[in-house]
């Protein structure tokens, strides 16, 4: 199997930057973009250059396969791109053929430093395995990240 996968794949559990969803046949534009939200907003506070989310892995961290066809991804992309603010991308969407079955790895960049990222103006935060709305204390980290930079000691 492939290393990237492999990596992923050893995970003991889901994490504030790692998510598995069956997603056999399909998946939601909604679901994918509150996904999208909580992970960036984590991956920021937690200092990561990427989050994940795998399709055709269930909860047990077992590959079941997607049936998922490009045609839905593009789909979903396009919805990402139409909804997420500020606009920001996957870093990737990598299909893995295994013996098992299809997965999709869809690589989910840190929201950029000082501004969370919102799916259709909610912005979303990951709570264990949940996610759920951004919390103040979350909120505040990421906003006072422009302010950590004093300009005014900085030579011009």
């Amino acid at each position: 199997m492939d290393h990237y996968l492999d990596k992923l794949l050893s995970a003991p559990t889901e994490s504030e930057i790692l998510e598995f969803k069956e997603a056999r046949h399909s998946f939601t534009p909604d679901k994918l973009g509150k996904y999208f939200s909580a992970l960036s907003n984590e991956a920021n506070l937690l200092e990561k250059e990427k989050a994940y989310i795998l399709f055709g892995v269930n909860d047990r961290i077992e590959i079941v396969g997607t049936h998922i066809d490009d045609n839905a991804i593009n789909g979903l992309k396009k919805a990402i791109a139409e909804n997420i603010s500020p606009q920001i991308y996957f870093t990737a969407v990598n299909q893995i053929d295994t013996d098992k079955g299809k997965v999709i790895v869809f690589e989910i960049p840190p929201a950029p430093q000082g501004v969370p990222v919102s799916w259709k103006g909610q912005k979303y935060g990951r709570y264990g395995e949940s996610i759920g709305p951004l919390n103040n204390q979350k909120l505040f980290a990421i906003l006072q990240q422009t302010s950590q930079t004093d300009c005014s000691r900085e030579i011009i």
